[in-house]
């Protein structure tokens, strides 16, 4: 009996068979009738899918109240993408492609240090010259003759003329350079015209590998805005590309190089989509569709105030070129404004200065520049302060018992206590107390409580109001200068500091220690950027929270008595001037600090309003012959009277000569 049952097994698994045979042709049948019919009639009719990249758009930046600083445009990248690009056709594709840009005045990637002209000499890049050697495998000795030689035989470039190996070996040897394969696309060419993106989609050169991806490119409404602060964007260095490639980077992508741009760059940074391109068997284009969307990168509020900003830009050129052009020695400044209940950065404003619109072209002759505009003076330059630390010296007296509000003392110019130093003041004030002393900005005073206080004292209330320190702001900023030697040359150091000289600090430091003497005692923390919130606005990823470095006791009649002076500097002292018949109440202090064998700073520093402060401000102009208050004023008006101020925005330089 067993024995018969074995046919009807083999039986039951033929049709089993049968059946999966049967259910798979059904399959294909339905696949290509049904399914995928519209993919295999495409396909017959010579129809072809191709891909590109929908580069996603870079985080804005904007104001605190939401003008646009930093934008994005969409234009169109020429890119090839290895996965399509034949390398045996690469040759007539590269010349194909340079032909068609050479007619329309665009310009391709080309890092070969050969002249692009005959004899074809090297370059004056002497680093690219030994980079190029190298790659080629010759000799440091080797000439651009051997070079040519040996890229013409590399690349096969035997049957082209001259200038046409020129051409096509310097986008070959580039090609190489980037490191092009696969997973890292070469951006053959930036930014090209809508016409030229067209022409190409439709040349049929996209089916050998040459694809348009649709990019957003960086845009500053005003390049002159902040340019230090805003910061720049630049291509992915051979050396970062380990560093950014973890992070879901292409190696074309555009990132932060400094500023705000490279501080908030994982927050700037969207998501990449894609394009589908339906080509006909001619190359044409016969429809587009977004496969993936892109993820546009978060936007960044800053505290900064557009046109708090361009009044500050404004008033600090115009002063300093006014001085220029009536023959005064200065080279520069900076200006700072601050919010006293957050720390918030309102403004920071440098002169000279430059674009970020022409950035790039403008580099080698900003980097030569004697006046140096590419440095950031508000938060990197640092001074001597001169007078305006007079008033953290009062505070320091004051609290420490070593003079009382309404002592007099004798000014009678030169000071003797020290018989190795006797300093002078710059006038004879007699029998004067604190108020009058800063007010007139009396040294005699402030080298006796120098004297009384020691350096060490000094120091520590410097400190203290955030002089010397970190500010602990987003972005670059030096910590300044404090004199903290005790052992030598004591007196005079100690003296010295006590009038504002031997230090020296940024103007975001100064801003930060008025701001506290406004506070009363309280040190924000400095900041840039306010919070962070999506593309469109409608949700927020994180604020920032002022946050309090330095919290000290000034007692309330102290405080009172540093105020009143610093009220009667600008009331009817020296600062007075520009202040006196101001509507709203400012407590400031003027100064002027020595400078070896060059003409003295002028530095102002003041809080607004008096009675509940709410800005602080800080200038500082570099052999500024006493005008850095005049700086001030349009600041002042362009907050407090903001919408009755129309700003100029026209500099009159943004380089000095």
């Amino acid at each position: 009996m067993p024995f018969k049952k074995k046919p009807r097994r083999r039986l039951s698994a033929l049709s089993v068979i049968m059946a999966l045979v049967l259910v798979f042709y059904s399959t294909q049948v339905f696949s290509l009738q049904v399914s995928n019919a519209d993919i295999y009639i495409a396909q017959a009719q010579g129809i072809s899918y191709r891909k590109a990249v929908i580069k996603a758009q870079r985080g804005e930046i904007i104001d605190c109240n939401g003008r646009e600083i930093a934008v994005n445009r969409e234009g169109y990248n020429i890119v090839f993408n290895k996965a399509y690009f034949d390398m045996k056709k690469a040759n007539d594709v590269i010349l194909r492609l340079t032909k068609l840009l050479s007619s329309k005045d665009t310009d391709w990637a080309d890092s070969l240090p050969l002249e692009k002209t005959a004899p074809y000499g090297f370059t004056d890049n002497e680093a690219a010259v030994a980079s190029l050697r190298k790659n080629l495998g010759l000799a440091h000795y080797a000439t651009a003759v051997h070079c040519l030689a040996e890229m013409t035989e590399r690349y096969e470039l035997e049957a082209y003329d001259e200038a046409t190996r020129r051409i096509i070996m310097g986008v070959r040897y580039t090609l190489e350079a980037y490191d092009f394969s696969v997973s890292n696309p070469f951006t053959f060419a930036e930014d090209v015209s809508s016409e030229l993106m067209q022409t190409i989609l439709e040349s049929g050169v996209i089916l050998s590998g040459v694809t348009i991806n649709v990019v957003p490119f960086r845009e500053y409404v005003d390049g002159t805005l902040a340019p230090h602060l805003i910061g720049t964007v630049g291509p992915i260095y051979a050396d970062e590309w380990s560093k950014y490639k973890g992070k879901g980077y292409s190696f074309d992508d555009k990132v932060g190089k400094s500023g705000i741009e490279a501080l908030a760059e994982d927050d700037l940074h969207g998501t990449d989509g894609e394009i589908t391109y339906k080509i006909d068997a001619k190359g044409n284009i016969l429809s587009r569709e977004i496969t993936k969307q892109p993820i546009a990168g978060k936007t960044v509020v800053l505290n900064l105030d557009k046109k708090i900003q361009l009044a500050t830009q404004k008033s600090l050129a115009d002063t300093i070129t006014d001085l220029k052009e009536k023959g005064g020695e200065v080279t520069g400044g900076a200006a700072v404004m601050m919010d006293v209940r957050t720390g918030g950065i309102i403004a920071s404003a440098n002169f000279p200065s430059y674009n970020l619109a022409t950035y790039s072209e403008d580099f080698n002759k900003l980097l030569s520049n004697p006046n140096n505009p590419l440095n950031d003076r508000a938060f990197q330059g640092i001074y001597p302060p001169g007078s305006t630390v007079k008033p953290a010296i009062a505070v320091a007296a004051l609290e420490n018992g070593k003079l009382k509000p309404d002592e007099h003392i004798y000014c009678s110019h030169t000071y003797y206590k020290y018989p190795d130093y006797t300093p002078s003041c710059m006038g004879y004030h007699r029998s004067i107390t604190l108020k009058t002393a800063l007010s007139k900005s009396c040294n005699y005073f402030f080298f006796e409580m120098g004297y009384r206080l020691g350096l060490d004292n000094i120091n520590k209330y410097f400190k203290l109001f955030g002089l010397g320190t970190k500010t602990g702001v987003d972005i670059h900023d030096s910590s300044g200068l404090l004199v903290e030697d005790t052992t030598y040359g004591v007196g005079g150091n100690t003296l010295q500091a006590a009038i504002g000289q031997m230090n020296a600090f940024t103007p975001l430091q100064l801003a930060v220690y008025v701001s506290t003497m406004a506070n009363e005692g309280v040190r924000y923390k400095a900041s840039l950027i306010d919070r962070v919130v999506s593309y469109d606005m409608s949700k927020t990823y994180s604020e920032t929270k002022p946050q309090v470095l330095e919290k000290f006791t000034i007692t309330e009649s102290v405080i009172k008595a540093v105020k009143e002076g610093m009220l009667s500097v600008t009331e009817d002292g020296t600062g007075s001037a520009v202040f006196k018949k101001y509507p709203i109440q400012i407590g400031g202090k003027t100064g002027t600090s020595q400078v070896t064998d060059a003409a003295d700073h002028s530095v102002f520093v003041g809080f607004a309003p008096y009675d509940k402060p709410e800005i602080a401000i800080a200038i500082v102009l570099e052999h500024g012959k006493k005008r850095a208050a005049n700086v001030a004023k349009p600041m002042l008006d362009a907050y407090f009277f903001a919408d009755e101020v129309t700003v100029d925005t026209t500099l009159p330089n943004t380089v000095l000569p």
